[in-house]
């Protein structure tokens, strides 16, 4: 007989967004919290592959409003869990290059002041110019750059979620699998897993890009699929200053950022195809550096070891929006899904929302309802532009 485990709250998923919900449980006093992880060690998906940004400058409030929990709570990280998060406030600059980009950066600039985002402004082609010499910048009518924007080691982030969570009570079992959900009339009753099944009446899909499986063993139908993202990283360059923002050419979207000695280097690729590929394709080198040769000249000279680049998943949504809350028609069934590139940056806010609606059946960070799975079923789609 295997023996029979209970929880209060069962997490399927222990990357960041798992962990931040275990810690905002936790803290706000349950005390019976489990974390499923099917890998030998945390991080092993999306988490340990991000670019690790961090921002406010997004298009949508509701995006805004999370932004505006999460990164304060990245900085005084420390103070509140004993671990580095490793935010460092370098900033994000959004570089336009037509008239139509500027009208877009304004309008979202004055959404995020209005709801209470300080350090964000608009600049002039001059003052980019100023601050980085290095960017060819003939076509660069103006920008927009927040002070508060920046990066974070996502994780040491998430390790320091789950170790304040272990160590106020909650349990995490790694190298475990799970292999079905049980539902009775009342909604959830049980987790299955590999190491024996899990009663439990409260059950939080934080599976990442593997969220549509878990959420089929509830008969939920989640219309969140994979979508691979590639980072280079460069080799030692000391030409282009060190305590640059995140730099992101709006004519293409290419984007990059300091990252130990040398740069982290990114782009959306549009000729990417959904699946689970997390094999890195040696043909994006040539496409990224052609477009940071052609933003930064001296970028020219950039070398890179594609043994040492990389490839992730994103978790894509119709609406490039997360799913958050109870799943209609499945009580006790929570998702925390499809973050389209956000997961990190968001974590801190989805862990409080989270525990929040598990704990109380209502947030007041947010209007959780605009998140909600059924308003892909009512047509009310909130679509965030502002994606990198």
């Amino acid at each position: 007989m295997r023996r029979m485990h209970t929880a209060e709250v069962v997490i399927i998923g222990g990357g960041i967004v798992g962990s931040s919900i275990a810690y905002h449980l936790t803290a706000a006093g349950c005390k019976d919290v489990l974390v499923i992880e099917r890998e030998t060690a945390q991080g092993k998906g999306s988490t340990g592959k991000s670019m690790g940004g961090v921002r406010a400058q997004f298009s949508t409030p509701v995006n805004i409003q999370m932004s505006l929990y999460s990164i304060p709570f990245y900085a005084t990280f420390d103070e509140r869990l004993g671990h580095s998060a490793g935010y460092r406030p370098q900033g994000y600059l959004f570089c336009a290059t037509n008239e139509k980009h500027l009208e877009y950066l304004r309008t979202n600039y004055q959404k995020q002041v209005a709801m209470g985002l300080k350090g964000v402004r608009l600049i002039l082609a001059g003052e980019i110019r100023d601050m980085f010499p290095q960017l060819r910048s003939d076509d660069i009518v103006g920008g927009s750059f927040c002070t508060t924007d920046g990066f974070v080691d996502p994780y040491s982030a998430m390790i320091g979620f789950m170790t304040w969570a272990v160590d106020h009570g909650a349990k995490l079992w790694k190298y475990t699998q799970v292999t079905g959900i049980h539902r009775d009339p009342r909604g959830v009753a049980a987790v299955e897993t590999s190491r024996g099944r899990v009663s439990t009446r409260k059950a939080v899909n934080a599976a990442g890009a593997w969220a549509k499986a878990i959420a089929e063993m509830a008969g939920v139908d989640l219309p969140v699929e994979p979508l691979r993202r590639m980072l280079v990283p460069t080799e030692p360059f000391d030409q282009f200053p060190h305590s640059a923002p995140m730099i992101i050419d709006m004519s293409n979207g290419f984007h990059f950022r300091p990252e130990a000695l040398g740069f982290l280097l990114a782009w959306n690729d549009p000729e990417e195809t959904p699946g689970y590929k997390t094999d890195f394709d040696p043909a994006f080198i040539e496409k990224v550096l052609t477009r940071a040769a052609d933003r930064v000249p001296l970028f020219e000279n950039l070398a890179v070891n594609p043994k040492r680049a990389w490839a992730g998943l994103y978790e894509m949504t119709p609406d490039h929006h997360p799913i958050l809350g109870e799943a209609m028609g499945a009580p006790g069934f929570f998702l925390a899904n499809g973050f389209s590139g956000h997961g990190v940056m968001h974590a801190p806010a989805t862990g409080k929302i989270l525990a929040d609606l598990i704990l109380t059946g209502k947030t007041d960070l947010i209007d959780a309802s605009l998140l909600g799975l059924s308003r892909f079923a009512e047509g009310r789609t909130i679509h965030e532009t502002a994606v990198l």
